[in-house]
């Protein structure tokens, strides 16, 4: 749909009548028009300048008054799924998989879910995607949505260094809000890529609970262990460390295994195992999905002013054309 910024400026198409009383050829006078043969080509001319006189007009008011096509959207079909990706931004993800800092070739946490999951987004051309980061505190970064190239920008702007702590059931939180204003339609996934865990008060707990019914969401846990600690499965030797404070891992993992939902987790120690997890998330969900692609309003007042400039510049050759006498 048309639409402009400024309705009153279009009063100026008035001005497009101008060039039925005036074409911009000066007259030659003739003591006998009957002697003068028929001359079709030159009629048709002058009602052609007189078009471009009246439409070089219109675009100049058009371009002043602001034309533009207005948003729109259109349902598409296509196979993938609604994914909001949950990525941990604590300090330990700039270390390697070793637990040090990445030295040469070695690749951080970080790089390596950074490069993965952009080889992801780019394997799934519908999907509807957002990003959501945390530390302690949840970062907004993109609501849902097609546009690859904002979701890539996204993803690539984890290169900047990571902030603090984790906090994952804010995060969790604000993943699961970037749902709430979605038609219900295909696949609804949280993945959450994390090398560790904090412990979640009873109240969070009750939240996230409710949160996770309501949205019907299914959840993959990417936990990218570092070598030596504790891993998701892990039980300790010591009953006494069988705790949420001591293995926030284990712990957040039963947790998610509670919720009555689909969950899966995988527990990836190298670059290498994290693709094969990746793929696996890839190949489990392809459900068919019916979404609207929003269209961004498109400014014409540019191509306007372009069509004025073209139309003026044969007016112009025209009248140099203009013989005198």
């Amino acid at each position: 749909m048309l639409a402009v910024d400024t309705p009153w400026l279009l009063a100026g198409l008035l001005l497009t009548l101008l060039p039925l009383f005036n074409n911009g050829i000066r007259p030659t006078t003739y003591p006998w028009l009957a002697m003068l043969p028929p001359d079709p080509l030159s009629n048709v001319i002058s009602v052609l300048l007189r078009l471009c006189g009246m439409a070089t007009i219109a675009a100049l008011v058009l371009g002043l008054a602001g034309l533009h096509r207005t948003e729109q959207s259109r349902e598409r079909i296509g196979y993938g799924a609604n994914i909001v990706l949950l990525l941990d931004r604590s300090n330990s993800m700039d270390n390697t998989f070793a637990g040090k800092t990445p030295e040469g070739a070695d690749e951080s946490k970080a790089t390596a879910a950074r490069r993965l999951l952009g080889e992801f987004v780019r394997q799934r051309p519908h999907d509807l995607l957002g990003i959501a980061e945390y530390s302690t505190a949840p970062l907004f970064v993109l609501p849902l949505t097609e546009n690859k190239q904002a979701i890539q920008a996204a993803i690539d702007a984890t290169a900047t260094p990571a902030l603090a702590y984790t906090h994952v059931s804010k995060g969790l939180g604000m993943a699961l809000e970037l749902f709430a204003d979605q038609p219900l339609s295909g696949s609804r996934i949280v993945l959450l890529v994390s090398d560790g865990a904090a412990a979640i008060d009873p109240d969070s707990e009750l939240q996230l609970r409710r949160y996770f019914k309501q949205q019907q969401v299914r959840l993959y846990w990417l936990f990218l262990r570092t070598a030596n600690s504790p891993g998701l499965f892990d039980k300790p030797q010591d009953a006494r460390d069988d705790n949420a404070g001591s293995m926030p891992e284990r712990y957040l993992h039963l947790f998610f295994s509670s919720l009555a939902i689909p969950y899966q987790a995988y527990q990836a120690e190298s670059p290498d195992a994290m693709r094969q997890a990746i793929a696996d998330i890839n190949r489990l969900e392809q459900a068919s999905l019916h979404y609207r692609e929003r269209i961004p309003r498109q400014d014409l007042s540019a191509s306007c002013y372009l069509s004025a400039t073209g139309l003026l510049a044969l007016l112009l050759m025209v009248k140099f054309c203009e013989a005198r006498r």
